[in-house]
């Protein structure tokens, strides 16, 4: 629930914080540079700290996904979204969060009312391989949802399976009278992650229409490596070399590889971490080799999760298996 309503809270902002000044130098300003201004660059949001990256640019990874002629492509999850043309994306999401929580997008109408945003959709993915709600798939993801509901939210749907676009979605709605606002949640599993796309307005007409349109939408069946969550696992992994991570090493780094025909590392997509953290942990998995995945008695290419750093399970340090979905994942 706090993801999602962070995510709500960046979709429905109208302005970026004001322009940051950082002073790093270890001395006194001077007359001119005490009255100078860094501004932010428009239509970005600023996070400093840990980030994404990729062994490769040319392997999809769940954060690429763009808005081109009035249509959300998104090539790692196979899913073309069009849009209505007064829609638009004023500000680009934050970066992955280490527990594999996305902002793919988020909208908004380009017209108000009454000096309101009339509503917004937001698309967000959640990676269950490092997810903190121990679920398996997108009904039990939407179930904790509905759980940790705070007790001024009113649930007006409970969640219900039913098929859009040819694929089984999950249908969650709930209100709050405070805010005088309404949320449709629609969430689908792809590729062990938990897609969801969150309606939001108090306009209960707009989001119906809105969600009248996710027919429209496609999510493509093409071949994608085979998800397994735990295939990190001692009698799995035929090589390894252990990354050194000098400097930060307290935070949790999730990474997600994929695991070519041959058992050697095909691509590497770090999900939060510093710079030099990425670097290493990319340089130590080119050189380690698993066993070869069968797929009815023949090779075929598996996508899997690593946490190494430093997790936490429940605010608690973890034991050297740190959780992943509710169940243990390989911790290095």
């Amino acid at each position: 629930m706090m993801l999602e309503r962070a995510s709500l809270r960046l979709a429905m902002r109208v302005a970026i914080l004001a322009p940051l000044v950082a002073v790093c130098s270890g001395r006194a300003p001077g007359p001119d540079e005490a009255n100078s201004v860094q501004t932010v660059p428009s239509g970005v949001i600023l996070v400093k700290g840990a980030w994404a990256s990729a062994s490769d640019a040319t392997t999809p990874v769940p954060e690429g996904g763009a808005i081109a002629n009035t249509v959300y492509t998104n090539a790692y999850f196979g899913l073309t979204y069009p849009l209505s043309r007064d829609w638009v994306e004023k500000y680009d999401g934050p970066p992955p969060s280490d527990s594999g929580y996305y902002v793919l997008a988020q909208l908004e109408p380009r017209d108000t009312s009454n000096g309101h945003i009339r509503g917004s959709l937001v698309i967000t993915a959640a990676d269950l391989f490092f997810s903190p709600t121990r679920a398996d798939n997108a009904l039990q993801f939407v179930d904790f949802t509905r759980t940790h509901l705070q007790a001024d939210y009113k649930v007006t749907r409970a969640p219900t399976q039913l098929t859009l676009a040819g694929h089984p979605f999950v249908r969650f709605d709930y209100f709050s009278a405070v805010a005088g606002l309404h949320w449709y949640v629609l969430a689908t599993q792809i590729r062990c992650h938990i897609v969801q796309f969150v309606f939001t307005s108090r306009d209960v007409s707009l989001l119906d229409r809105l969600l009248e349109g996710m027919a429209a939408g496609k999510l493509a069946d093409d071949e994608v490596p085979v998800c397994i969550k735990d295939y990190a696992s001692p009698g799995n992994i035929l090589e390894r070399v252990d990354p050194v991570l000098a400097g930060r090493k307290f935070n949790p780094i999730p990474v997600r590889v994929i695991i070519d025909r041959e058992g050697k590392v095909k691509h590497t997509h770090v999900l939060s971490a510093f710079p030099e953290q990425s670097q290493a942990i990319m340089d130590a998995l080119q050189r380690w080799k698993f066993k070869p995945y069968l797929r009815n008695g023949r090779p075929a290419e598996v996508e899997t999760g690593i946490m190494f750093g430093h997790a936490t399970e429940n605010g608690v340090n973890a034991t050297p298996a740190a959780t992943a979905a509710g169940r243990p994942s390989r911790h290095w």
